[in-house]
């Protein structure tokens, strides 16, 4: 029998790779104060789930096109003298409710709504997995590529354009890869939890990093430690696998915070 064929494996399989691709662009998210951006862009991944069943197309591809629509609609009105945390607010809850109202009309779907709000990881099969790191590969290439120019951007905007550099492009390709980690995680974490599985083991690992690079590295550590340890206690305690994945990444948040303040004192 095929190490695949146990859904557990699967499972914990899945969650490193959206983990992979979601820890390092999470601190992009922490240090650019984007966290209303992630959740504007994972909230419309249910819109793009409406439209996919509405069409009969990928799920997948759904998701994207309607989470990259929102991506660099935002990008695009930012800095434009819109008051982008009401912006993003009206957007993200506009866009989840047009989304379920959409479902609400396609037959045969409303069982599966609570899946995609959040997340079904142990049902996700061979196809999953391959798309899911195919999707994660994709993201970690996009950042190793750009990392310079993001990191740059990001800490210095003055800096970035007197080198060369665009700020508006950077911010533009960390909307593709955001776009790309909603796409990936809806089957993992579901819409309501992908923010929380960016910004968790970027900021639990904020305390620990001395470099950019480490912080990136630790937030991984992190992102796996919480991916195994809620698989485990989901399975033990019998709850939901991808709400009990963000409480074990906020519990290794809590503990870190608890430290900096032990050893602050």
């Amino acid at each position: 029998m095929s190490m695949l064929d146990d859904f557990m494996v699967r499972a914990v399989l899945a969650g490193i790779g959206v983990v992979v691709a979601a820890a390092p662009l999470g601190c992009f998210v922490v240090w650019r104060r984007m966290a209303y951006f992630g959740d504007a862009t994972a909230h419309a991944a249910i819109l793009g789930v409406a439209l996919a069943l509405t069409f009969n197309v990928s799920v997948l591809g759904g998701v994207m096109a309607v989470a990259l629509i929102m991506a660099l609609t935002v990008s695009t009105l930012n800095g434009r003298g819109v008051a982008m945390d009401t912006m993003l607010g009206v957007m993200a809850h506009a866009s989840l409710a047009f989304g379920l109202v959409a479902v609400s009309f396609v037959d045969g779907v409303r069982v599966d709504l609570m899946s995609y709000l959040f997340g079904d990881i142990l049902a996700v099969d061979r196809m999953d997995i391959l798309g899911i790191w195919l999707g994660a590969a994709l993201v970690i290439s996009l950042l190793v590529w750009r990392w310079q120019g993001l990191l740059t951007s990001t800490l210095n905007p003055d800096l970035a354009t007197s080198a060369g550099l665009s700020p508006r492009r950077e911010q533009l390709i960390l909307s593709v890869a955001l776009a790309m980690v909603v796409a990936v995680a809806i089957k993992v974490v579901g819409a309501l939890l992908i923010a929380a599985i960016l910004l968790i083991p970027a900021a639990a690992a904020r305390p620990f990093a001395q470099s950019p690079e480490r912080m990136a590295v630790i937030a991984v550590a992190i992102g796996v430690l919480s991916v195994i340890a809620g698989i485990e206690a989901a399975f033990i305690f019998d709850t939901p696998t991808g709400p009990t994945i963000v409480c074990a990444a906020a519990v290794v948040f809590a503990l870190g915070q608890i430290t900096r303040v032990i050893r602050a004192n």
